[in-house]
């Protein structure tokens, strides 16, 4: 698929212009046409010379294209028209060619959850196992807005881990950066003025003039190391089951931050497999679906071993408990829900009262750290600058 421009005349003459989505200029001119349009000039839309390929799709595209075309078809819009009218609104040309494509495959007779099929990183199974169970019920419109609804609120919690991780990561490195900038380009300079007195340099100063020393000769060893055990890390995370798990029950463990990636995995847990079940999938199914949307290792396999346990005829609830992941309220809620038919409900009840958890946490978290923070960089950096200072009080002595 490819973005011609054209120009033509209307039925009264006039001249016109416009953009299209489609295979090759011939059927963009026979599109114009039955549309009463006498093409004049169709060719291909310039490429700009950066960006081109337009920003990646965000999980919040598919959210707020989830929710337009479920408005389209609750205002009776058939299919294929909402997606022409999802699609001309895009300014992202990744995401208009996507949904171009699906359109195209719509027209051909392919079922909607076959067409989002074709894109798996952008409409993920449980995407798609919603979208089928909603079509197979009639009642697609109402799965689409559950769907937007759903990647909202996990987009959300998303968003709030990543702000309790990233502030307290970006400060502690515009420390680490000003601290090797002040070890490779200031402290050389006061070495060379303390050198000028010939005095004695204090125990502290010395150290710190060591450490320059070393960074101005192996700045190069020290950035290829850091570089490689960061590449390693990444590296055996993606290649590694072992070390993935170590990794995740080693985050879990922290102090306030696993207590946050805790709730937040329940959240998402609970939401999921809510949103699934209402939507009339299987338990069984339900469970396929959630076992890689927890955003947590750990509980990934978890939900995998409590589908291998409902599967054989256990209660969802002693199958949770047996992972000893999820607290006693969880489970009891969940126990609940069984007995009275109403396990979606409970789910939908569980996952609220963590998001607001997580919230709380966060917030919490925010206002733990700053203090936190500014004690490390006031002993790390400040740290420094007093140590150049140290020697000034000797100046005296010597100079006497």
């Amino acid at each position: 698929m490819q973005t011609f421009t054209w120009v033509g005349l209307d039925k009264r003459g006039q001249r016109i212009k416009g953009e299209q989505v489609s295979k090759n200029a011939s059927l963009v001119k026979a599109q114009l046409r039955a549309q009463g349009i006498n093409p004049q000039v169709v060719k291909p839309k310039a490429k700009p010379l950066f960006g081109s390929a337009g920003k990646k799709v965000t999980p919040r595209d598919i959210a707020v294209f989830a929710r337009q075309l479920a408005t389209m078809m609750a205002a009776g819009v058939p299919m294929v028209q909402g997606f022409e009218i999802v699609a001309s609104g895009q300014s992202n040309p990744r995401m208009k060619a996507m949904l171009t494509d699906i359109k195209t495959d719509i027209e051909g007779g392919s079922a909607l959850n076959e067409a989002l099929g074709k894109y798996p990183v952008y409409f993920d199974e449980l995407f798609v196992n919603l979208v089928k169970a909603g079509e197979g019920a009639g009642v697609l419109d109402t799965i689409l807005d559950t769907i937007a609804t759903y990647k909202e609120n996990i987009e959300n919690i998303k968003g709030k881990i990543k702000k309790a991780m990233f502030y307290p990561a970006a400060v502690m490195s515009i420390a680490i950066l000003v601290s090797c900038i002040l070890l490779i380009f200031v402290i050389p300079q006061f070495e060379a003025v303390f050198k000028n007195f010939g005095a004695d340099l204090p125990a502290f100063t010395q150290m710190l003039v060591n450490m320059s020393r070393f960074m101005v000769s192996y700045w190069w060893m020290v950035a290829l190391i850091f570089g490689g055990v960061v590449f390693a890390i990444l590296t055996l995370y993606k290649r590694s089951d072992r070390f993935a798990h170590f990794v995740g029950r080693s985050l879990l463990k922290l102090p306030v931050v696993g207590l946050i990636l805790r709730q937040s995995a329940i959240a998402r847990y609970a939401r999921t497999l809510g949103v699934t079940f209402r939507a009339g999938v299987p338990l069984v199914e339900a469970l396929d679906s959630v076992s890689n949307a927890t955003g947590s290792v750990v509980y990934n396999d978890a939900v995998k071993r409590i589908r291998e346990d409902v599967a054989v005829g256990h209660q969802l609830q002693l199958a949770m408990k047996q992972t000893d992941l999820f607290p006693s309220m969880v489970t009891q809620m969940v126990a609940i829900g069984e007995e009275a038919g109403a396990l979606d409900k409970m789910l939908f009840k569980i996952a609220e009262f963590y998001e607001t958890e997580v919230n709380n946490a966060v917030d919490a978290l925010s206002s733990l750290l700053e203090p936190m923070i500014m004690v490390f960089i006031g002993v790390i950096v400040g740290g420094m600058v007093v140590g150049m200072y140290l020697p000034i009080f000797k100046l005296g002595s010597v100079v006497g």
